[in-house]
């Protein structure tokens, strides 16, 4: 044997990997922390300790990538401390990138080792049911959706594995390991633990009310019954864990005291919300048009513009009617504060005001503002965006792209035969089969792709920075893997296809006939015979 087969030194190899792999889950986790915690400085102080320490290792490990990941991070959050902890889209989109990245790396140790991928930024799902063949077959549908699950087979493997890891959520069987044993099993894993696991049961049978009363006392957050299906697992998994990217309130401040402007900045920026400062109002609509703001701060009173005439010309624009509007002025007088908000405001902020209540009403109204625009934007059904807000996207990515001088995509997919599955199988079933296919796509494409429902079984994808040929890539093995997928049914499970068609934005092209050729792509995918990606005009 030679010196390089030397099995020790592989294994001493691959334990310093393992410790690298460590370092940069406690990276993804202090992360995840933060976003929880809508940013404060105790997160990032821990952020940055974890970074620093994986650096440290993936330098002492020669781990490269970890090595170029951690310096990256560490720069971003040194921008942050040297901009006063001033906070800016640019670079928590950067932060966001780079721990997507990170959270994929995998480490290359020689030929003969075998690749080590890091895990995920979400921890697996354990799954205790009392069949270990459905939680297997359970578990490889979630591995579809890119969710990782481990199936047990008795209480001593599981009570084993909470001893080792916690898992993103547990799925127990009231049943498991005896009659009523998994209610009480899922209790007692989780006495003394500070943050509670999201906890959901099933129930092959229906059950009477004292089961499931049994259950909301162990600490569950959903109950199953009856036959279980992948996608709406994952889809309560995914509010449960509230497993997202980190999307900042963005607040555009309107004010023509720069020195003003810059104190509310601050206060906003301590708590992890994006600003934009405005001091010319005129130019207020190219910068919302620029900056979607969630919200909008307003002096009342400005030499060429006061508040008030400025908050008309907003909500003159559509687009802007349900967008916040804050008036934070020294105005004192009662009834002049009620009548600038009969003039399109939303509330009135007195200077001086105190941080914690400027920043406890921006984000109140921030997130009201937010649920109301995702209700007013997505489809009900599925959570993608509407027809009419798709087609807005497109616009705004086309605008982007042609400004950019950057490659867009744009495809359009239609479920094949969809008919037939209503007709066989009921409509139950084809509203289970787009919502699995919406959240399939949601899992298997990229945050910035923009994923729409066109209407029925017909979905659009808006993929900014790719080109034609890399879309059809992508989508042609979200198609194969989508095929795999089956549904519980009878006489025998369903499985379904799709077919997509895909067009890419060329200097002279509008939005419209940009969405028209990719169309006429599916058209040609459809009449291809099904189950297959076109690119116009190839």
């Amino acid at each position: 044997m030679t010196e390089h087969e030397d099995p020790s030194s592989d294994r001493l190899k691959q334990h310093f990997a393992q410790r690298v792999i460590h370092q940069a889950r406690q990276v993804l986790e202090a992360w995840q922390r933060l976003q929880r915690n809508e940013w404060n400085g105790v997160g990032m102080q821990e952020l940055g300790d974890a970074t620093s320490l994986l650096q440290r290792y993936a330098e002492r490990f020669e781990q490269t990538e970890h090595l170029q990941l951690a310096k990256a991070i560490g720069q971003c959050l040194q921008g942050v401390a040297d901009n006063r902890g001033r906070l800016n889209s640019g670079l928590i989109s950067e932060l966001n990138l780079l721990m997507q990245r990170l959270s994929r790396t995998g480490l290359r140790h020689g030929d003969r080792l075998e690749q080590t991928v890091l895990p995920p930024l979400r921890k697996p799902v354990y799954l205790a049911l009392q069949h270990l063949d459905r939680a297997e077959r359970l578990a490889q549908q979630l591995e579809f959706f890119g969710m990782s699950a481990k199936p047990f087979d008795s209480a001593n493997a599981f009570r084993a594995a909470m001893l080792e890891r916690h898992p993103a959520a547990i799925l127990m069987e009231v049943d498991f390991s005896g009659p009523g044993a998994g209610l009480q099993l899922a209790e007692t894993v989780q006495q003394g633990l500070q943050h509670k696991i999201p906890l959901l049961f099933f129930s092959h049978d229906d059950t009477d009310t004292p089961t499931r009363l049994a259950a909301v006392r162990a600490g569950g957050q959903e109950f199953f019954t009856g036959t279980l299906d992948a996608s709406s697992l994952l889809e309560r998994i995914e509010v449960l864990t509230h497993v997202a990217q980190y999307e900042p309130y963005k607040v555009l401040i309107i004010d023509d005291s720069r020195a003003q402007a810059t104190h509310t900045e601050r206060v906003l920026n301590s708590a992890g919300i994006v600003t934009r400062t405005l001091i010319e109002p005129i130019q207020a609509m190219a910068e919302l048009a620029e900056f979607q703001p969630d919200l909008i701060i307003l002096d009342m009173y400005m030499p060429d513009c006061n508040g008030t005439e400025l908050a008309k010309v907003i909500r003159h624009n559509d687009r802007y009617v349900s967008v916040p509007i804050i008036y934070l002025s020294a105005e004192d007088d009662l009834d002049k504060q009620l009548d600038a908000m009969s003039e399109g405001g939303d509330d009135f902020l007195t200077k001086p005001i105190k941080p914690r209540h400027l920043i406890a009403t921006v984000r109140n109204r921030a997130a009201r503002a937010r649920d109301l625009m995702a209700r007013m934007v997505r489809d009900s059904l599925t959570g993608l965006y509407n027809h009419t807000h798709t087609l807005q996207l497109l616009e705004d990515a086309r605008y982007r792209a042609q400004r950019d001088g950057q490659p867009l995509s744009f495809a359009m997919l239609d479920i094949d035969f969809f008919k037939k599955v209503n007709d066989n199988y009921g409509h139950p079933m084809g509203d289970r089969v787009i919502k699995s296919l919406a959240l399939f796509l949601k899992q298997r494409l990229r945050k910035s792709d923009l994923i729409g429902r066109y209407g029925g079984e017909e979905f659009a994808v808006v993929m900014p920075n790719t080109d034609a040929k890399t879309a059809a890539h992508v989508l042609d093995e979200v198609r194969r893997r989508f095929a795999e997928i089956h549904y519980p049914a009878q006489p025998q499970d369903l499985s379904c296809t799709f077919s997509a068609g895909i067009a890419e934005l060329s200097s002279d092209l509008d939005s419209k006939n940009l969405s028209k050729q990719a169309d006429e792509a599916l058209y040609v995918a459809k009449h291809g015979g099904r189950n297959r990606v076109a690119m116009y005009g190839a």
